[in-house]
């Protein structure tokens, strides 16, 4: 299950990125926002990030117009590792790495097309499980 999140000026990628999950077959939940209507990404990007922290969810992605607000808040809950990324190679690499569990995007930074690909790599890139990643990630936490 993946959670989902977006404030206004993510609301346009968040329905591209929903309508990519469908068609693969891959449940999620929408934790708003419901328009483009103007709110606060905090509370979207919040209730993302706590629905994977506690295991509701396995992953991730939360969107904003620059992505970065809501990935600092993402960050803020605790065993939740958000990655802002712009392109295929970081979501890919966040993945092997640093098993980020939460992928953030610009809504205003990438397109449709980019961001349906950026999305595909850090859903399909598993852990590397390499010692010294594992390690690193046990320091950050």
């Amino acid at each position: 299950m993946i959670a989902i999140g977006s404030d206004h000026g993510g609301f346009d990628l968040k329905e591209v990125i929903i309508a990519y999950l469908e068609e693969k077959g891959i449940e999620y939940r929408d934790y708003g926002c419901a328009d483009k209507s103007s709110c606060d990404y905090p509370v979207y990007g919040r209730a993302a990030a706590e629905a994977v922290a506690s295991g509701e969810c396995e992953k991730g992605i939360v969107i904003c117009t620059t992505g970065i607000g809501i990935s600092i808040t993402a960050n803020k809950v605790r065993g939740v590792r958000c990655a802002l990324c712009a392109d295929t190679l970081t979501a890919k690499m966040t993945r092997l790495h640093n098993d980020a569990n939460v992928l953030a995007l610009g809504g205003g930074i990438v397109g449709p097309n980019l961001a349906v690909s950026i999305v595909d790599a850090f859903l399909t890139t598993e852990f590397s499980k390499e010692e010294k990643h594992q390690r690193r990630i046990g320091l950050i936490e």
